[in-house]
């Protein structure tokens, strides 16, 4: 007798839940390697000078940029589910890391530095913990109208953040009150060198991005070749404005303000700390940038992979995106997620695995090892336009008035997202931002919207009687709910329902149309079966109809059907046939007001 071998299949099938490189890396093959190659070379030039920006933009050491773009890049391809997600440094959450590491008081680098490092490492283990609990949904409850108020509003205080360095004046301050207060007040220091430097870059960095690829191929170039030598203009700005700083010495005498000594060599290993009074002082900042990042990420994964035709698990997702945050903390990194810009890049320059951000990540390793003696004289201006050039393309006023023509409650909630976030600093901002989100979801789903319905002629059809011309009785009333019930609207449908049989003598039945009721909750079934003893001592039966299964189920297991005073129908074409009088009356008359 043989011995029983156990399923491959089903093995690996449980080991690619959590590591998904055992599902691409089967088929990888030397086509798909030379796309994820070309990808990451476009990338890597793209995400060289991006790195270094945004760690100065975290107010960190520019090489810890560099160190948050090699092994977090690594783990994302080995537990991240999308194709063309690129990991790393963005705006935002380089904006909130630096909010929050301000708000301690450090003084010394090395203690700046350990803090990014513990956010990275507090917000990974937040976001593998939700990853292994399968809770990627929550992100649902986030309201994209507000996230995109909120990543407007951060835009314009990253670009207002970074006037210092072009200006070459001090510049201080969470708000933008206190960006533009302190501007003015310091523009007598405006050095003009550093200015002329600063709007030179920003003008080739804006010009580049949509007509220098153009040029190029006015010129003769190949496309492919004109795309990758497009995508390098901020490495063409910064060899320029390198070169000319060190070639005419205006790093002396402090006139342009650079970079300085980038240390070599590979990231070091790094320990978070775990101190408890420090994880308690960054503890919201860091579930507010597991929040952001994850939304982020997810949007832009979602939104590629559709393109293909792929999927990706916002579960798995989490625990990639909580790797890659864990990676970061232990190699001298900070906060990462997918940013939009890179990997928008990554999927156009035909990145087809998660390998080309591998490839990415050892492209960074060399720049780390070998380049970085010739960043001495980088002016921080160069950043600073680089930084400026790549959020402002996050800037996106138009949803004010596409909430503003489709829902006044939305354009009030992106509104004051974008005020609160522009006024009191962006941890305010997103704190607001998900709170309106939770408001949000509450106030649309308080209010539910009851149709009072009546039956289309010659149809089996029930539709708005304020909508459509139907056939309705005296006797009866049906009243369409649509909404699943639960403690914050179960009274508003007991108020709808007492307010329609007031005073209506005639009515000997009301019937609830059930057929978008997903949940009812303990204190909708207590409304329902007050309903039923009020409507019971006015004479009138109370019935349903169209209830799902799983909705039945529950009310199966309380006495709310044993104590109903009328029935439960299969549909409401039932109910009408069953309980209609032996001579119809058609009529329309006032009922529920449609919405």
């Amino acid at each position: 007798m043989s011995t029983p071998q156990p399923n491959r299949k089903r093995t690996q099938g449980k080991f690619a839940r959590y590591l998904p490189i055992l599902s691409w890396a089967r088929d990888y093959n030397r086509d798909t390697a030379m796309s994820d190659g070309v990808a990451a070379l476009i990338v890597t030039i793209m995400l060289i000078p991006q790195s270094l920006a945004y760690a100065l933009l975290a107010g960190l050491p520019a090489e810890m940029g560099l160190y948050a773009s090699i092994l977090p890049l690594l783990a994302y391809a080995v537990f991240g589910t999308s194709r063309a997600l690129a990991v790393g440094p963005v705006a935002v959450i380089s904006l909130m890391t630096a909010a929050a590491i301000g708000n301690l008081g450090l003084s010394t680098p090395a203690e700046i530095a350990v803090a990014a490092g513990t956010l990275a490492f507090i917000s990974g283990a937040m976001l593998l913990g939700l990853g292994f609990l399968r809770l990627g949904f929550l992100a649902n409850f986030l309201s994209h109208p507000v996230i995109a108020g909120f990543i407007t509003a951060s835009g314009i205080l990253i670009a207002a953040s970074q006037l210092k360095h072009i200006l070459g004046i001090d510049m201080h301050g969470h708000t933008l009150i206190e960006l533009l207060t302190t501007m003015v007040t310091h523009l007598w220091q405006l050095n003009g060198v550093t200015m002329w430097m600063g709007i030179f870059t920003l003008g080739f960095l804006f010009w580049s991005r949509k007509g220098l690829k153009p040029f190029l191929l006015a010129k003769g170039l190949k496309p492919r070749l004109a795309d990758i030598l497009a995508k390098a203009g901020p490495v063409a700005a910064v060899f320029v404005t390198t070169f000319v700083t060190w070639a005419f010495n205006l790093a002396d005498g402090s006139e342009v303000k650079i970079v300085g000594d980038v240390p070599s060599g590979l990231p070091p290993l790094t320990m978070p700390s775990f101190s408890p009074d420090l994880w308690g002082q960054l503890f919201m900042s860091a579930v507010l940038i597991s929040i952001i990042g994850f939304v982020e990420s997810v949007s832009v994964a979602q939104t590629l992979a559709a393109k293909r035709r792929q999927r990706i698990d916002p579960d798995q997702e989490l625990i990639g995106l909580g790797a890659s945050n864990v990676s970061t903390a232990l190699t001298g990194g900070f906060p990462v997620t997918g940013g939009f810009s890179r990997s928008v890049v990554n999927f156009d320059a035909g990145a087809e695995t998660p390998a080309a951000g591998a490839y990415t990540a050892i492209g960074i390793g060399i720049a780390t090892l070998l380049l970085t003696p010739l960043l001495y004289f980088l002016p921080k201006a160069t950043l600073a336009a680089t930084i400026i050039v790549a959020v402002l393309s996050l800037v996106d006023f138009s949803i004010l008035k596409k909430t503003w023509g489709y829902s006044k409650v939305d354009f009030a909630a992106v509104s004051a997202t974008i005020l609160l976030t522009l006024g009191l600093g962006v941890e305010a901002g997103v704190s607001a931002g998900v709170l309106l989100s939770i408001l949000l979801h509450l106030y649309k789903t308080s209010r539910p919207h009851v149709a009072e319905v009546g039956l289309v002629p010659g149809t089996h059809h029930f539709r708005n009687i304020l909508r459509h011309e139907v056939v309705t009785y005296p006797h009866m009333v049906t009243l369409r709910v649509d909404e699943s019930l639960y403690f914050a609207n179960s009274r508003f449908l007991e108020d709808v329902v007492l307010n329609r049989v007031a005073d209506d003598e005639n009515l000997r039945h009301v019937i609830l149309m059930f057929p978008a009721v997903n949940e009812v909750d303990m204190s909708a079934l207590e409304t329902l079966e007050e309903l039923n003893r009020r409507l019971g001592e006015m004479e009138i039966k109370l019935h349903l109809t169209e209830v799902k299964g799983p909705v039945m189920d529950r009310l199966s297991r309380s006495h709310f059907l044993s104590d109903l005073t009328g029935e439960v129908f299969l549909s409401q074409y039932d109910a009408w046939e069953r309980l209609q009088p032996a001579a119809p009356e058609t009529s329309k008359e006032e009922g529920v007001a449609a919405q």
